[in-house]
């Protein structure tokens, strides 16, 4: 193994070894841990009347949003955005081409509930890619797995979501639903593999989407929001770590200052944050919408939500001076008030950070030209870019109609411009007999009427 190879590998390890300790989980399972699904009670239990099963309206179990809060928005409110979203999806490439900023407003208000299994693959693409591989999730479903990726993934299922409703039961079909979509993805990209991370991820979708939209979905967040985040070397994540701290040197610089005083980096809180959507960091009404905006404009969401937790947990110098050690800053970074986090108080102060995309791009170059290799390939700033480039690769990809074919005559040679002729202060007569050329005959007989008309001056 080169040195340049033993580097990176020691750095993949560390950036793992951090993401494992941030996710509260070791990545590699004893055996026996594998199924602890007697500690929730049968599948009869969980799945049968009241009082032994109480979920709430995302099908959590003993969760506490059976009921919209003070600040949801009214039903009359939810109709009129359900509405706008079923006329912007029934024309969907007209709405991406003239009113995208629309799109993006709506996003920010949130999709309806009722509405995400329809946007949330327009949005990301999947439905182009569902499209253009007729069959192909079929035959990755029906495959025989990677023996080391199925057990590693079968060790992570129970760990997704186990309160919720879909995911209680070992031989559900939640769990065995997530088992054939993060599957079929290691089939599909199998340089990559499976990362711990996309269980939560895969889980998310499967909420809200049939199989093989979810996994559709999960090939568009991890290959064209989010690429270089769950491969083997994770390089993409160590490039947005440098990105983060240097929009926190600009944008919070006493908390920047007092991090660094303390010894917290960006790896020991940022992967739970960013390589899992938030989902396991945010209330789940929060989380849904992060994800629509997230969709909706990239990766540049995700600073923001990062941005904003920093600022509410060590904004105020009462906060940095409660935490005057690692183990405090980080308990503090885990330990918001939940009331701060609720989606219609949290989400405005995530939309109003000054971060646009293009001060994003211009941090993520700046860093990009101090990091070693492996360096992670572009990605594409939201839905918006996404559709574009699809639209031009089916462009592209397209078979070119016969043009017919226009036979075109040469033109003729000019003539030289034919110069006007000074007569000023002379006769056509003399003007006649000094041209150069033989000279002219006199006019014949029948023309001899007209002498006195050439004579005449003008």
């Amino acid at each position: 193994m080169s040195p340049g190879t033993q580097g990176t590998s020691l750095l993949a390890s560390g950036v793992c070894d951090t993401m494992a300790q941030a996710l509260g989980e070791d990545l590699v399972q004893p055996c026996e841990l594998q199924d602890d699904s007697s500690s929730l009670g049968s599948d009869s239990e969980l799945s049968g009347p009241d009082p032994y099963r109480q979920a709430d309206r995302y099908g959590f179990i003993g969760g506490s949003s059976a009921e919209p809060g003070p600040g949801h928005p009214p039903a009359d409110l939810i109709r009129q955005r359900e509405m706008k979203w079923v006329e912007m999806t029934s024309h969907w490439e007209k709405t991406m081409s003239r009113r995208y900023k629309k799109i993006k407003m709506q996003c920010r208000k949130g999709i309806p509930s009722a509405l995400r299994a329809r946007c949330w693959p327009l949005l990301c693409g999947a439905h182009v890619c569902q499209k253009n591989n007729p069959g192909t999730y079929q035959k990755l479903a029906e495959a025989p797995g990677d023996p080391q990726w199925m057990e590693t993934i079968g060790r992570d299922l129970h760990r997704q979501f186990p309160l919720h409703e879909m995911f209680v039961s070992p031989q559900g079909h939640g769990q065995q639903g997530l088992l054939e979509v993060l599957k079929a993805y290691t089939l599909y990209r199998p340089e990559q593999g499976y990362c711990q991370a996309q269980g939560p991820v895969a889980a998310v979708l499967l909420m809200h989407l049939p199989p093989e939209e979810a996994f559709w979905c999960l090939v568009q967040i991890c290959e064209v929001y989010l690429p270089g985040y769950y491969g083997p070397h994770m390089e993409a994540v160590r490039l947005d770590a440098e990105v983060f701290m240097a929009l926190l040197r600009r944008l919070l610089p006493r908390v920047h200052k007092h991090l660094q005083q303390v010894g917290v980096g960006p790896l020991l809180y940022l992967p739970e944050w960013f390589l899992c959507l938030f989902a396991r960091s945010l209330p789940f009404p929060t989380v849904l919408r992060v994800w629509d905006a997230f969709l909706s404009e990239g990766v540049k969401v995700l600073f923001r939500v990062g941005l904003t937790l920093v600022r509410l947990a060590l904004g105020a110098t009462e906060q940095r001076l409660a935490c005057p050690g690692l183990l405090e800053t980080l308990s503090a970074l885990r330990a918001i008030p939940p009331a701060q986090l609720q989606e219609e108080v949290f989400m405005p102060q995530v939309h109003s950070v000054a971060l646009s995309e293009q001060d994003l791009q211009r941090e993520i170059k700046a860093q990009l030209a101090q990091l070693p290799p492996p360096r992670p390939q572009a990605r594409l700033a939201g839905a918006q870019a996404i559709f574009e480039a699809q639209q031009l690769a089916g462009t592209q990809g397209a078979a070119r109609p016969e043009v017919p074919r226009i036979v075109v005559q040469p033109p003729e040679e000019p003539r030289p411009p034919r110069r006007k002729p000074q007569t000023r202060g002379k006769t056509f007569h003399g003007l006649l007999t000094r041209s150069r050329g033989p000279p002219i005959e006199s006019p014949t007989r029948s023309h001899r009427s007209s002498t006195s008309f050439l004579d005449t001056r003008f």
